[in-house]
């Protein structure tokens, strides 16, 4: 039997599953405008990559489409999907989506791999307002 505290967590979950497809598609088929539509046009964008990425900003909706459109252009993403154990932590204000992301040099065909973490708010939509990473 479901609880009435655990319903609404479970209904947000559920809403949220469409979004979590789309950034793995985004991931998974390297596309700038598919992760730009999910991040929020309203708020600064706190994006913060370790090597060989390494960049931290807070930058517009439109510089983050362009800054993942020349990460994608640099690295090709081999493997992306969400975090077994915990994949969604819900928060006050939003939820954080954890996904393990792994990508190659296009040119050196050096490997590496990511724990990346998406902030998402309610905004019409789930909407990323920050995405982290830190190196496995």
């Amino acid at each position: 039997m479901v609880s009435v505290g655990v319903l609404p967590i479970l209904l947000t979950l559920s809403l949220f599953s469409p979004t979590e497809k789309s950034i793995e598609r985004a991931f998974f088929q390297n596309d700038a405008k598919l992760l730009y539509a999910l991040v929020s046009p309203r708020n600064q964008v706190n994006i913060s990559l370790p090597e060989p990425i390494s960049f931290s900003d807070q930058v517009s909706s439109e510089q983050a489409f362009f800054l993942f459109r020349q990460i994608y252009s640099t690295f090709l993403t081999f493997e992306f999907y969400a975090d077994i154990e915990l994949p969604v932590i819900a928060k006050k204000n939003g939820l954080i989506f954890k996904a393990r992301w792994s990508f190659k040099n296009r040119k050196s065909n050096n490997q590496y791999v990511l724990q990346v973490f998406f902030y998402l708010v309610k905004d019409a939509g789930w909407k990323i307002t920050e995405i982290k990473a830190e190196k496995l």
